[in-house]
């Protein structure tokens, strides 16, 4: 793994050298050069850093072409902290954030805003999204794309800042906030959301939690039902939650309850579509009906579809087959509705 990577990282180097119009070539350099030191300690989190710089490269290359790109550092809840009366106690927590404006944009337009939320528990905005991007990019919208608290490649202290389903939320809808008052090229009345997995879990909480900040939201695969997938998951799956939340779900079933979006169902006011797949091998498709359940108990007007042994199981409308693409159209379809 450490040969990979450093070979990873001296091919970056050499290419940012290669080619001096790349934006922050500089300080990219010094990132790569300064964490390759560290990495060569052997831990874990350096050598997620290191990967992070890298990978923070492959953006230009694979979409410099067709927009502006930058990474953005803004505020949000608190920092969580051992001494609740420390120095910076409950200073706000800073948080990174990927802005992508299409260059063909005109100058003094603006354009509708997508606020693209990425999954994984401890996972993070890497440039294995860039043809969903691209996509996004050549329908005119411009994206904000939020590294939430406990994503990777920021060091072990953002790491454990995890907060599944509290504060890591209000993490998504600061980097909402921050493109609608920062961005010039936003118009801040036509804002969606989008996510997959983890990423659909903060699509629905942002419009349970701010309906009126959206116009549109869509969820893929979405976690939907923490009480439920503790339920049809392993005893060290469940190990690993009670360490984001404090318990296991059988000490307190009503805190994991209120972490899960299908018990927020009755607050749905964004228009929302919903895909699942029977085959899913990571969000039981069981799971995410009982989020449908729960929205036509509710009384709620939305969409979904459940796709019947997609190939591709939990991904298998973010690839690149046929019906992944065709599948995305419908959700691209469903966001020009309300945002074109």
């Amino acid at each position: 793994m450490r040969k990979t990577l450093i070979r990873s990282l001296v091919a970056a180097a050499v290419l940012a050298i290669a080619v001096p119009a790349w934006p922050q070539q500089a300080a990219g350099l010094e990132t790569l050069q300064r964490q390759l030191s560290r990495a060569r300690q052997g831990e874990q989190h350096d050598f997620d850093v290191v990967e992070k710089a890298v990978d923070d490269l492959m953006w230009y290359f694979k979409l410099g072409e067709v927009a502006r790109i930058d990474k953005v550092r803004l505020t949000s809840a608190p920092i969580r902290m051992s001494n609740p009366t420390g120095q910076g106690a409950g200073n706000p927590l800073i948080v990174y954030a990927y802005t992508f404006v299409p260059k063909s944009l005109p100058a003094g337009r603006k354009a509708p805003l997508v606020v693209l939320v990425h999954g994984g528990v401890h996972g993070n905005f890497e440039s294995s999204y860039a043809h969903i991007v691209r996509e996004l990019l050549d329908q005119g919208y411009v994206i904000v794309a939020p590294e939430y608290r406990g994503s990777t490649g920021y060091g072990a202290g953002f790491y454990d800042q995890i907060d599944y389903g509290g504060t890591e939320i209000d993490d998504t809808h600061a980097a909402r906030d921050w493109a609608v008052e920062n961005m010039p090229e936003v118009d801040g009345t036509k804002v969606g959301i989008v996510g997959w997995s983890h990423g659909g879990y903060h699509t629905l909480f942002n419009i349970f939690r701010w309906p009126k900040d959206y116009q549109v939201a869509y969820a893929g695969v979405p976690v939907s039902d923490l009480v439920m997938r503790m339920g049809y998951k392993s005893q060290g799956y469940r190990d690993i939650y009670a360490g984001f939340i404090g318990k296991q779900a059988e000490d307190d079933p009503m805190e994991y309850r209120k972490r899960s979006p299908y018990f927020w169902a009755d607050k749905l006011q964004t228009p929302l579509l919903v895909h699942t797949n029977t085959n899913d091998e990571d969000v039981n498709v069981m799971e995410v009906e009982h989020l449908i359940d729960a929205l036509k108990a509710a009384g709620k007007k939305f969409e979904y579809k459940i796709y019947q042994d997609a190939p591709g199981g939990h991904a298998f409308n973010r690839l690149d087959t046929a019906l992944a693409k065709a599948s995305r159209q419908e959700v691209y379809a469903f966001l020009a509705k309300y945002l074109k």
